[in-house]
């Protein structure tokens, strides 16, 4: 049995602003690692192993030095989760060696939409015409960062479409370990399955990196596992409606770091698409913290 955290939404906000600026970075050595940046290119499942590798490192350095009392986990939840996690992030990794790392990471954003709908049939769940409102908008934000015209179509989005879709997998499979286990045990059932999976995929990949790139393996392990710390004491602490706007501050880094390491300045379509996705994903936001305060009276 586990303590909640207190209340308290400014060292929340904190800590989500934290973990958007870890995640970014993420992806900013992913797209290292996948272009000839640091040396020969490597795959998408060989970066996913590096980041499962040495965030399971961190993770049960953590363990060892904490010694948290754990339970017997829901293995079924775990497996699900840590399965679509796994897919999730390395077409993640893969999309943003391709594209803008800040147009990857907007699309990402429609994972929440995608766990909306899936939960309709997987949770039962009633999806009212506002959260419907709210899809449409982010869907039509997302249709806008594919351009889909022969000239500008850019397949490698498509690789992150089918990330926000496989996360938002992962998200009902969260939704359903909340409140079964402590943060740590989450983390570290999933970074150890995650890593069982990654190594398996990797042996068909596996090329030796050089030593850059055994330190960029190594920082998203690292990042990741600070992000997901963050994450996950961010929102014991505060409501979900207040913190999921927060988490947007992900782009903002997101195109930061890519115009000041690769030079790349956000064209007029990937404003527009972005703007466009965030304003479904505020709409779902505002409306789940209206639907929490009807609720409470």
């Amino acid at each position: 049995m586990f303590v909640a955290k207190a209340h308290n939404p400014p060292l929340a906000a904190l800590l989500i602003v934290a973990a958007s600026a870890f995640i970014a970075s993420t992806t900013l050595l992913a797209k290292a690692l996948g272009t000839d940046v640091l040396g020969p290119p490597l795959h998408p499942m060989q970066i996913s192993h590096g980041r499962f590798l040495f965030a399971f490192l961190v993770i049960m350095s953590a363990v060892g030095l904490l010694r948290p009392r754990l339970s017997r986990p829901h293995w079924g939840l775990h497996i699900g989760r840590t399965s679509f996690g796994w897919l999730g992030i390395t077409l993640m990794f893969a999309s943003v060696a391709f594209i803008p790392i800040a147009d990857a990471t907007a699309i990402s954003f429609l994972n929440p939409v995608f766990a909306m709908v899936l939960a309709i049939p997987l949770l039962k769940e009633g999806v009212g015409p506002w959260r419907w409102l709210a899809a449409a908008v982010a869907l039509a934000g997302a249709l806008i960062l594919l351009r889909p015209t022969p000239a500008s179509f850019q397949p490698a989005a498509l690789l992150a479409l089918s990330a926000a879709v496989v996360i938002g997998m992962e998200l009902i499979f969260i939704k359903k370990l909340s409140g079964r286990e402590s943060p740590i045990q989450i983390l570290l059932v999933n970074n150890t399955m995650g890593l069982t999976i990654a190594s398996v995929a990797v042996s068909f990949v596996f090329q030796m990196p050089t030593p850059q790139q055994w330190a960029a393996l190594a920082g998203i392990g690292v990042l990741m596992a600070c992000a997901q710390a963050c994450f996950v004491n961010g929102m014991a602490r505060a409501d979900a409606s207040f913190v999921a706007p927060i988490s947007y501050a992900t782009l903002i880094f997101a195109a930061f770091y890519d115009f000041a390491i690769f030079g790349v300045i956000p064209d007029g379509v990937s404003m527009i698409g972005s703007t466009i996705i965030l304003t479904g994903g505020l709409i779902l936001v505002w409306r789940e913290a209206r639907q929490r305060q009807a609720l409470s009276r």
